[in-house]
């Protein structure tokens, strides 16, 4: 059995951790009330302006559709990697890189693959691949639409310039703190909608109906990667308080059970001196 200086060091060192998990818990779970609002508030509207895009754009003529709808070969993958810029969350960084390998590794094994990370955690994975072309990580410094559209400029430029036939999004979909999915989304081209189109439906559209969809078009792709990062960005928060939540709660098991263990020693102890006193008590009148 171990000493009792020894096992007072671990309860030490244990209740101090504890400690630390305790407060990024509850760090986290004030930061996570405030991105699951705004995730909450803007995801209506990011679902319906994809919609109405996706079915505008199915009933323009092909010879007419967007250059953003063009069906190319596929032969160039961009995949778009939203991680985190800091640990301790789980499984919520190893999730997103496991299936971007998957997507590397199995779905477009036949295609060249270029990485864009968002988050540090994928910039630290996938640099030895060699495939990133660029790395926004500096975006969490200021999480603003604004500084998101630029990076939403830059893919539109890539995809129009011919660079990408297609480009993907990876990332964590908040649905509560202890759960979050990984998503991979189409970013370019746009995918037209699925069943049946009305195109009977008695609508008068002023600018045209092409003018209309050249501009919604940009706005749409914006808003779809501000969301996708601000969904990231909640699951984040998320993620860590639950396994920061589970460390404080294995940390206190620890600690309670070392502290049984060093009471069982304590005691073991003050009996082995009655004893030996007893004993030399005993030796002393014989």
């Amino acid at each position: 059995m171990a000493n009792l200086k020894e096992i007072r060091n671990r309860i030490s060192s244990v209740s101090s951790t504890m400690q630390i998990t305790s407060a990024m818990k509850m760090v986290s779970a004030a930061k996570l009330k405030k991105a699951q609002d705004a995730i909450t508030a803007m995801r209506p509207y990011a679902d319906k302006l994809t919609e109405l895009l996706q079915s505008l754009s199915a009933t323009l003529d092909a010879d007419t559709g967007s250059q953003y709808s063009e069906q190319r070969e596929l032969k160039k993958v961009l995949i778009v990697a939203i991680t985190s810029n800091r640990g301790l969350a789980g499984a919520f960084n190893s999730n997103i890189i496991k299936e971007v390998n998957r997507l590397t590794s199995q779905t477009y094994a036949s295609q060249e693959v270029s990485y864009l990370v968002i988050g540090k955690k994928a910039n630290d994975a996938f640099k030895k691949s060699n495939r990133i072309i660029a790395n926004k990580s500096d975006l969490y410094d200021d999480l603003t639409f604004e500084n998101v559209a630029e990076i939403a400029e830059f893919l539109m430029e890539k995809f129009v310039a011919g660079e990408f036939d297609k480009i993907e999004i990876v990332y964590n979909k908040f649905k509560n703190a202890a759960t979050q999915i990984v998503m991979t989304e189409q970013f370019l081209p746009i995918v037209p909608m699925a069943g049946e189109i009305n195109n009977n439906a008695d609508y008068l559209f002023e600018p045209s109906k092409l003018e209309i969809v050249e501009q919604l078009i940009p706005k749409s792709l914006k808003t779809q990667l501000y969301k996708s990062i601000r969904d990231s960005f909640a699951s984040e928060h998320g993620a860590r308080m639950t396994a920061m939540h589970k460390a404080t709660d294995n940390a206190t098991e620890l600690k309670n059970q070392l502290t049984l263990t060093y009471n069982k020693a304590r005691q073991a102890a003050i009996t082995n001196e009655i004893l030996e006193i007893v004993g030399g008590a005993e030796a002393l009148n014989n």
